[in-house]
């Protein structure tokens, strides 16, 4: 009798997986109509091609060759959608993101590396979450954190000091890895009240580097974490984890040691601000942070509240692993790529350096009014999130069967024009923040150009009629709707005080050496096709400059 009943959950099994996943052979689906490319090949579809560390051609060619929406071919001939339409992402993002949900197997992976944090949740379990952090990402606390953000970036400036004082020439510095120890410290001091690195030695913690090193994995197994959420979650948490040891895979390991790190620390992080609230106020101000810090603020809100509105222990640890991650690997690239961009225009390095140094004295801490109002620190900040964006897309599922109305007709591959489509349950939607912010229908013929000086007059009124959904400069760089980045702000505080007293002290320069920069998680550069992330830099002391 038991063999019967395993014999018959055994077919039932493969039925179903056979329905689920090879349906689509027998179906004629909506999206058939879709102009896209061909397939790259039958296990992978486009999916290599537009998550290949190389990818940046096959991503412009999308932009570039479609008018918005493109088919494209995911894994096992299953059917994807491309999406950079303005009014197509409007619906994705904001006005039915309740029907275009996360993909399953992007929750179930952020959960395995965070915990059930922000990046992990869907629904109204999301909503809570982030109910109880907006408060600690607004204006008015951006404004106490300054005095953290000044002490941090001086201590970083006087680092690149130390590091080229006394040469006559430029000295080769590895920018990537100052802005990435340097982001971390500040999340750690404004975001968790804790300090990872005093910004002195010439190399950081292993904390730091397991975090860096995330994104070089991430691309080994890309292609893996889809498979996520179709295994099953047998056996003990050990056990799982000792399955995970024994796996072949290089990429695989690392990402362990990585969730394994993170967990670790965030806890420990966890444990010291419980203590020091449990001392009172007193004891806290003695901090890090001097209670200031977001996490601080989230631990003694997340006290005060109803029993039903409080967010679980393991969810609080798992917001300081989102935070970390999120805001250091993002901005410190950001940062890198704007130092590069900054070396090779040096007109345009100049030019900020004297906006900055005619409104700030080197020797007081930044005024946050002025600092936010620079035109042409924001212009530059602006310009470069728009054209290399840390992310270049993210992906969605349809929940149930929906119509996606678009801009403007296409014409469908029957010759036929299309003005809206029927999104089948289950598809995959890649959204192409990317293509969306180099959009030449929309930025016009110069789209493809780093020119800062493009937000200093009325952009073009086809940004303005297009009405992009994202939360920062008509740009989709940190998405829209509910799970817009919660930390935009934060971000370009961070950004805009760190160039800031750089340029008021040293000039950038290009090292020389080919810098490679990377399709990912998150964008990184290396050196030629060293996979350790990197990007060295001339830099020289700026009073010397003058003085030749």
């Amino acid at each position: 009798m038991s063999s019967q009943v395993l014999q018959a959950a055994v077919t039932c099994v493969v039925c179903w997986v056979l329905w689920k996943y090879f349906r689509q052979f027998f179906v004629r689906s909506p999206l058939d109509n879709i102009p896209g490319p061909p397939s790259g090949s039958w296990p992978y579809g486009n999916l290599k091609q537009i998550l290949n560390k190389n990818g940046w051609d096959f991503i412009q060619h999308l932009t570039d060759s479609y008018p918005g929406i493109v088919k494209l071919h995911g894994p096992f001939g299953h059917r994807m959608l491309y999406v950079f339409d303005p009014i197509a992402l409007h619906h994705i993002v904001v006005k039915d993101q309740n029907i275009h949900e996360e993909g399953a197997w992007y929750i179930k992976f952020n959960r395995l590396r965070f915990g059930p944090g922000l990046l992990a949740t869907l629904g109204d379990h999301h909503r809570k979450q982030r109910k109880m952090l907006n408060p600690v990402f607004s204006p008015n606390h951006m404004r106490r954190i300054i005095p953290i953000f000044d002490a941090v970036c001086r201590k970083l400036q006087k680092a690149i000091g130390d590091r080229i004082g006394g040469h006559d020439e430029p000295v080769e510095v590895d920018m990537l890895t100052w802005m990435s120890r340097t982001a971390l410290e500040l999340i750690g001091q404004a975001g968790l009240g804790y300090s990872f690195d005093p910004l002195v030695s010439d190399s950081s913690d292993e904390f730091a580097a397991v975090i860096k090193s995330f994104g070089p994995a991430l691309v080994k197994m890309n292609h893996l974490r889809r498979i996520l959420p179709y295994l099953p979650e047998f056996g003990t948490a050990a056990f799982r984890a000792k399955l995970v040891e024994l796996f072949p895979h290089d990429g695989v390991h690392e990402v362990k040691r990585f969730i394994d790190t993170m967990h670790r620390r965030s806890v420990e992080i966890y444990r010291g601000k419980l203590r020091a609230l449990e001392l009172g106020d007193e004891a806290a101000a003695r901090q890090v942070g001097e209670g200031r810090d977001i996490m601080s603020i989230l631990i003694r809100a997340n006290i005060a509240v109803a029993d039903e509105d409080k967010l679980p222990e393991e969810e609080v640890i798992a917001q300081i692993s989102t935070f970390i991650f999120a805001g250091m690997d993002t901005t410190s690239n950001a940062l890198a790529m704007t130092l590069m961009l900054l070396g090779d225009h040096l007109s345009v390095q100049q030019k900020l350096r004297d906006e900055i140094l005619s409104t700030f004295d080197d020797q007081n801490q930044f005024d946050y009014d002025k600092l936010v109002s620079l035109p042409y620190l924001d212009a530059v900040c602006r310009e470069t999130l728009r054209l290399y964006s840390p992310v270049t897309q993210i992906f969605r599922e349809s929940r149930r069967d929906v119509v996606l109305p678009l801009s403007e007709p296409i014409r469908g591959v029957d010759g036929k024009m299309i003005q809206e489509i029927l999104v089948p349950k289950d598809t995959t939607i890649a959204v192409g923040i990317l293509s969306a912010n180099r959009n030449k229908a929309i930025w016009g013929a110069d789209a493809m150009e780093w020119k800062p000086e493009r937000w200093l007059s009325p952009l073009p009124e086809s940004v303005a009629q297009a009405k992009i959904p994202g939360v920062y400069a008509n740009l989709m760089t940190f998405s829209g709707g509910s799970r817009a980045c919660i930390g935009f702000k934060f971000s370009q505080l961070e950004m805009k005080v760190v160039l800031c007293l750089l340029l008021a002290k040293f000039t950038f320069a290009p090292s020389g050496k080919e810098i490679k920069w990377n399709l990912s998680n998150i964008r990184f550069p290396t050196v030629g096709d060293d996979p350790k992330p990197s990007m060295p830099m001339k830099v020289g002391l700026y009073e010397e400059a003058v003085a030749e």
